[in-house]
C-alpha cells in the first residue's frame, strides 16, 4: 500500500490509544521507501513519578525498529496482544517496516528477535537522538537520518519480499478474504508458495495474515464504539457467531470483547482531570511501546 507523503499514516495496532500524555506522530518518509518501510513512529511521554500508562499493542505482521536513548533493536511480529507499561520521561522512535523488511536488517530468514528485541549495532542512535529536541522532533533532519540508513536496503528487496508485501496488504485491505487459499489465489501463487514465503520471511502463516486483520478491527471498533453490535460484528467480519470471535478475541488480546468495552470506560473515566493516577512503585523500569 503507497502512503501519500502528504498524508499522516494511521494504525489499528495500538489498542487504547488517546492519553493526554503520551504523544504519538506518525509519518512517511515517502514513496521511494515504500518496499521497505510502512511508516516511522515517534512517541514521547510525559507521566508523573509513581504513576503507570499500559499501552496495549496486537501489532501488524511486520518488524519494528525501535530506537530510543539506550540504543536500537529489532522487534519482531508476534501471534498476541503486548502490554508495554510507560513511566516517567522518555522518548521513542520506531520503523514500523513493510512485512518483508526484517531479513534486510538482521540475519535470518527470518530473523530470530527475542522479546527484548535484537539489537542493531549500525544504527544510527546518536543521530537519531540528535533529532529530538525537549518538546518536539525535528522531522527534516529526522527523515534524512533514517533515509541515509535504510537506502542500501531498498536494493535488496527481492521476489519473495514482494510476493510477502503485497499477500500482506491484501490481508488487510480486502475483507472479503477470510480463508489462506482465497488470500494465495489473490496473490496469485499456490497456498503451499504462500504459506513457505511467509514463513521465511516473518515466521506467521497466511491465516495469521487475515486474522490479524480482523482482530485489531474488533479490538479498535468495540474500544472507540462500546455500543457497537459485536455479534454483527462477528459476521462482518466473516466469523460463525459472537461465540466464534470472542473465543479467538481472547486467545489473542487475553480478553473478551465485552472486558474490552469495559476497560475503554474505566480509561476514559482514568483520563478524566478529576481521576486519581494508577500506583506503581518508583524504582519500576521503564518500558517501549512499538507501532
Amino acid at each position: 500500500m503507497s502512503v501519500d507523503p502528504g498524508a499522516a499514516p494511521t494504525s489499528k495496532g495500538h489498542l487504547n490509544p488517546g492519553s493526554p500524555s503520551v504523544r504519538f506522530d506518525r509519518f512517511s518518509l515517502g514513496r521511494a521507501f515504500d518496499p521497505v518501510v510502512r511508516h516511522v513512529w515517534a512517541v514521547r511521554w510525559v507521566v508523573p513519578e509513581g504513576v503507570v500508562l499500559p499501552q496495549r499493542v496486537l501489532g501488524y505482521p511486520a518488524y519494528n525498529v525501535v530506537v530510543d536513548a539506550s540504543g536500537a533493536a529489532l522487534h519482531g511480529p508476534t501471534a498476541r496482544v503486548q502490554v508495554r507499561e510507560l513511566r516517567g520521561r522518555a522518548w521513542a522512535v520506531g520503523i514500523l517496516l513493510r512485512p518483508a523488511a526484517g531479513h534486510l536488517l538482521a540475519p535470518g530468514e527470518p530473523p530470530a528477535a527475542p522479546p527484548e528485541g535484537l539489537p542493531l549495532a549500525d544504527a544510527p542512535v546518536a543521530a537519531i537522538a540528535s533529532c529530538v529536541d525537549e518538546d518536539s522532533f525535528r522531522h527534516p533532519e529526522l527523515d534524512d537520518v533514517l533515509r541515509c540508513w535504510l537506502r542500501p536496503a531498498l536494493a535488496r528487496v527481492d521476489d519473495t519480499d514482494a510476493l510477502v508485501n503485497e499477500a500482506c496488504r491484501l490481508a488487510e485491505e480486502d475483507h472479503a478474504l477470510v480463508r489462506a487459499s482465497d488470500l494465495a489465489a489473490r496473490a496469485g501463487v499456490t497456498p503451499r508458495t504462500l504459506e513457505r514465503a511467509t514463513r521465511s520471511r516473518l515466521g506467521l502463516s497466511p491465516k495469521w495474515l487475515l486474522e490479524c486483520r480482523r482482530l485489531q478491527e474488533a479490538a479498535t471498533r468495540v474500544r472507540a464504539d462500546p455500543s457497537t453490535d459485536v455479534s454483527a460484528l462477528a459476521a462482518a467480519l466473516g466469523y460463525v457467531d459472537y461465540a466464534h470471535l470472542s473465543r479467538r478475541y481472547k486467545a489473542v488480546l487475553g480478553e473478551t470483547p465485552d472486558q474490552t468495552r469495559r476497560s475503554a470506560g474505566r480509561d476514559r473515566e482514568r483520563a478524566s482531570p478529576d481521576a486519581a493516577p494508577e500506583r506503581v512503585p518508583h524504582d519500576a523500569a521503564t518500558s517501549r511501546p512499538r507501532g
